[in-house]
């Protein structure tokens, strides 16, 4: 390790290095989705040795494979501060890595490896800010929070808020940010739009009905339905002040010279605050309906995975006050989506605030600098001490 760490880096960086070696990758895809298991015992048996109460509760899973959420509590009673993240990380190209991607590296003032940044940093981080208030007497609970399955479905967080757990006052969400206090984000929705015609020989195109053919027309309704959504939403406070659709993959047919007898198209709806997942998704339903039916073509809409709402901060939301006074920046929004409607749902004054940028998300070589550390452990300690601790 280099001479140059501060001491508190020193002890933050195995712990790190622990988490990035445990792979938990999360894929609707079964072939490469793993359990986030190994993660969250770490974590329980970390935080237990610290003095928590841990919690391991079972999350749904589609893929076969075990998920579970982690709630660790210090303190009792009502009120608090929830300090959350999650376990699971996107699949990875390993040959595209300059380095082992399951192996923590430091190179120019940065660390370098899977979920470094996105966000399993943010663990050792939350321990490093609260290790020194632990002989405190706290008079409202600190939870610390690790979710399943964010980077999919937030299967993770759906069932918490399902159970209604965990409940304080406030929650970070420790995604990164920057170290900006980021007060809204866009939803998510992604659907599948399948037809089902029928094959034939293409020399004949009355032989058959072509889902390709009949799929042009579904992607030039769903074109005007994107035009009609930017005229019809608008928030000036994100960079991209309207709803986005972006048409994602599309497949069909299986050969030239055959009436192709199937389509499918999968896209994505970056939803504004104020769209309701389910009246957009019925609309979209009616629409695809409208052009499918007189062609006599099977259509059937499928969520790919539930959604997930936009996120507002509390109107007067004194977390959001206290954080853009201890960062030096005002609330922001963005464009990607986090668990903060879940516990926000829960009753939680919500913010996403944590050290990496988004930027350097999703891809090869993700890396958290160094420099963002210090201040998170600074306004971490602070906020938990705020909320927590008597005076």
């Amino acid at each position: 390790m280099p001479a140059n760490f501060s001491a508190k880096i020193r002890g933050l960086l195995p712990g790190l290095g622990d988490l990035i070696s445990l792979a938990s990758v999360s894929s609707s895809n079964p072939g490469i989705d793993m359990s986030n298991r190994p993660v969250i015992d770490y974590l329980a048996e970390q935080l237990e040795a610290l003095g928590f109460a841990c919690e391991v509760l079972p999350s749904p899973s589609k893929t076969g494979n075990e998920k579970f959420n982690l709630i660790a509590t210090l303190g009792s009673g009502p009120g608090g501060i929830v300090l959350a993240g999650h376990t699971d990380t996107v699949p990875f190209d390993e040959q595209l890595w300059s380095a082992d991607p399951l192996r923590l590296s430091e190179r120019d003032g940065r660390l370098y490896g899977l979920g470094v940044t996105d966000m399993k940093g943010f663990f050792p981080i939350a321990i490093e800010a609260v290790r020194p208030l632990l002989d405190r007497d706290f008079r409202e609970p600190l939870i610390i929070l690790a979710t399943a399955d964010e980077e999919t479905s937030m299967q993770g967080a759906r069932t918490l808020a399902e159970m209604g757990r965990p409940r304080a006052r406030s929650a970070i969400i420790g995604e990164p940010t920057g170290m900006r206090p980021i007060r809204s984000h866009k939803g998510i929705m992604m659907e599948s739009v399948r037809l089902l015609g029928s094959s034939g020989h293409s020399s004949d195109p009355g032989l058959g009905r072509n889902a390709l053919d009949a799929m042009h027309l579904v992607i030039a309704d769903l074109m005007n339905f994107r035009r009609e959504l930017r005229d019809r939403y608008r928030g000036d406070f994100f960079e991209i002040p309207w709803p986005t659709l972006n048409l994602g993959v599309i497949h069909g047919g299986d050969n030239p010279n055959r009436i192709c007898g199937h389509c499918e198209l999968q896209f994505d709806i970056r939803l504004m605050p104020g769209m309701q997942i389910e009246s957009i998704r019925e609309e979209i339903r009616r629409r695809v309906e409208g052009v499918t039916a007189p062609l006599q073509m099977k259509a059937e809409l499928v969520p790919l995975f539930p959604g997930t709402p936009a996120f507002f901060a509390r109107e007067q939301s004194a977390l959001l006050k206290a954080a853009e006074k201890l960062t030096g920046h005002d609330g922001a929004s963005v464009a990607f989506g986090t668990e903060a409607p879940f516990l926000q749902e829960l009753g939680m004054d919500t913010i996403v605030l944590g050290p990496g940028n988004i930027d350097q998300a999703h891809q090869p070589d993700e890396y958290l600098s160094m420099d963002m550390i210090e201040p998170c452990i600074r306004v971490l300690r602070e906020l938990v001490g705020q909320h927590c601790l008597r005076d």
